[in-house]
């Protein structure tokens, strides 16, 4: 028990730390805090935007992902045509791997709703990875037109979460 002890009040690994900088960078994480006893170190990446929203106790669960497979889309006689609006849309998509939250806490209401009117530096949502909650601004002019998951969903780089149409 004692070399536990020992071992836990010991530096951290180097080795561990280089390989946890490398997943963050592969990743894109920002911001990674770890404690051990008393020590506690946090590893920030890329520019400070702006506080990150922590939940209360600074914990929020992952839902499982769906093991349901959707079926596959229904075929259709006639070719697809998108409307015209659609077609000018800008989507804002996901910065990294994570859950969706539509707004900083359970409690309180979304961040953006249908018709809100966005600016780039408007905080459109948090995705959470790794216990990590970065704020999303939206980086585009104009009004949500739709919102394309649903809050706590489980999302991908580069996924599309909203589609905003651009002010003109």
């Amino acid at each position: 028990m004692a070399k536990q002890d020992a071992a836990a009040s010991g530096p951290f690994d180097l080795e561990k730390l280089k390989a946890l900088i490398e997943m963050m960078e592969e990743h894109g994480v920002t911001e990674v805090s770890l404690r051990r006893g008393e020590e506690h170190w946090r590893l920030r990446r890329g520019p400070q935007e702006g506080a990150q929203l922590m939940a209360p106790g600074g914990y929020v669960p992952v839902p499982a992902p769906s093991a349901s497979p959707s079926p596959p889309p229904a075929a259709s006689a006639e070719p697809e045509t998108k409307p015209a609006e659609e077609e000018e849309a800008v989507y804002i998509k996901s910065p990294t791997v994570g859950t969706f939250y539509s707004s900083p806490s359970p409690d309180d209401p979304p961040f953006v709703e249908v018709g809100s009117e966005v600016e780039p530096d408007t905080i459109v949502c948090i995705v959470e990875a790794m216990k990590v909650f970065n704020q999303i601004p939206a980086e585009v002019s104009g009004t949500i037109a739709e919102i394309l998951v649903k809050n706590g969903d489980p999302v991908e780089y580069g996924q599309p979460l909203f589609r905003v149409r651009p002010k003109k």
